[in-house]
């Protein structure tokens, strides 16, 4: 609400070209709300309202914005201007934007910008996507260990402003090997001669360069850190990653697991920022697979039409049995998956999980076919061999459900595929082919059809 008013005061001062007022009224909001503020203006507003900011926000409020607006802002600004605002990115940001943004427009903001930030910019981008080395940052403050804790302060002063944070300095040997950590406090409340290297912490956890990003995540979780140090095979120090990194890292990896679970090519552009082709061109793919497979389903409704015609009250049965192995696939899949992808379940629990799954599935099938059974006999008023079949297959289908629910994740991970891709959609229509064979298979013997 407060950015909806901040957001008309905005646009009433752009209008009356009260820009001195505009100024000094972005001067007072917070950045990100200032991001999502210029997200809401036309293109013109939002390239007049970015070039009032004061210097000192601007390359921070560029790092708020999204991808299409920041490439028409950089396109927009003279080279001086571009430059000036990939010197004062974050080595990481700058990083993640121009790995956006077209090749003729890399070479040129890079000619223009600094030294230091090329280096820092080309260092990133040696490292594999979504790597840990892909997503630090290098603006960090390092420390010897011969200093005295009033060197370490005088350091923080002079590069503190550029890192990223100075909670956590880093203590380097002079192969720049990380041996140790010390926390700002600890800095605070020593005696000023005290040497680093004695107060140091040496056990310190550290995050290899060619390590995933999901992994990443997970090792912040695991140690509740706010920033942890990113070293290459030889243990040298070569940048940092903190928490507000991990943030994005989890959303973007929650996106792309929900898009594969509901059978979508996954997208790195914002729903509302993507074309309709664009669009359907992500979800076509995969709704041919499934079109194609689902044809199996038809085969064997087709390969089974004497037993239909023979009792036409089975084709009734078939829509409810389909969709209740299916949801019950579905079930089980969406728990291994986040087991999986949280490190609770592995490769080799598999059998564990199975035998769970089995004697969930009974409960879970003797209660369904129970309930169906009352509705047959009472509401129905059908057969009891009828009744017998539809509960048979109920308790059977949901058993084949949660153990092929439970298992594909867990292979899908072994082999190398993600496992979300093994989510809703593909597992149903795996069991909707099962639950027909089983169907009909238990019709078959029970009512004696040939």
């Amino acid at each position: 609400m407060e950015e909806i008013k901040d957001l008309d005061v905005i646009e009433e001062l752009l209008e009356t070209k009260q820009y001195t007022r505009l100024r000094q009224k972005l001067s007072d909001i917070n950045i990100a709300d200032i991001a999502i503020i210029l997200e809401e203006l036309g293109e013109e507003e939002l390239l007049k309202t970015f070039r009032i900011l004061p210097k000192s926000m601007a390359a921070d409020v560029f790092s708020y914005l999204e991808v299409e607006s920041q490439q028409y802002i950089i396109t927009s600004l003279s080279d001086r201007e571009a430059a000036n605002i990939i010197n004062n990115l974050m080595a990481d940001d700058a990083t993640d934007f121009l790995e956006e943004m077209p090749a003729n427009i890399v070479k040129k903001l890079l000619s223009h910008a600094s030294a230091d930030t090329r280096r820092d910019i080309n260092h990133l981008l040696r490292y594999p996507e979504s790597s840990a080395g892909s997503i630090m940052t290098v603006e960090y403050v390092d420390l010897k260990e011969n200093m005295t804790v009033e060197d370490a302060i005088q350091r923080i002063r002079q590069i503190g402003v550029d890192s990223e944070t100075i909670n956590i300095c880093y203590v380097l040997d002079p192969k720049r090997t990380l041996v140790g950590t010390v926390a700002l406090r600890y800095l605070l409340i020593s005696p000023p001669d005290a040497v680093i290297g004695d107060i140091m912490h040496e056990n310190v956890i550290y995050l290899n360069t060619l390590m995933d990003q999901e992994e990443v995540a997970r090792q912040f979780q695991k140690y509740d850190f706010t920033s942890m140090p990113v070293a290459d095979n030889e243990g040298r120090l070569v940048g940092i990653i903190t928490v507000d990194d991990v943030v994005d890292i989890l959303q973007e990896e929650a996106t792309e697991d929900i898009e594969k679970m509901a059978a979508i090519v996954p997208s790195d552009r914002p729903y509302m920022k993507t074309g309709i082709f664009e669009t359907s061109k992500k979800r076509i793919p995969w709704l041919l697979l499934l079109m194609i497979s689902a044809t199996f389903t038809g085969s064997i409704i087709t390969s089974f039409e004497d037993a239909l015609s023979a009792v036409p009250m089975l084709t009734a049965f078939i829509p409810m049995l389909m969709s209740t192995s299916g949801n019950a696939g579905g079930q089980v899949s969406a728990t291994i998956i986040r087991g999986l992808s949280s490190n609770e379940i592995s490769y080799r629990d598999v059998f564990i999980i199975i035998w769970k799954e089995l004697r969930v599935a009974i409960i879970c099938g003797v209660t369904l076919a129970a309930a169906y059974f009352i509705k047959l006999m009472l509401f129905d008023k059908s057969g009891i061999d009828v009744a017998i079949v539809i509960c048979l297959t109920i308790i059977a289908e949901v058993s084949i459900a949660k153990v092929v629910g439970c298992t594909l994740p867990i292979f899908a991970k072994r082999v190398g595929i993600d496992p979300a891709v093994m989510a809703s959609p593909f597992i149903s229509t795996v069991l909707d082919a099962l639950s027909l064979m089983i169907y009909f298979s238990i019709a078959t013997h029970v009512l004696h059809l040939s």
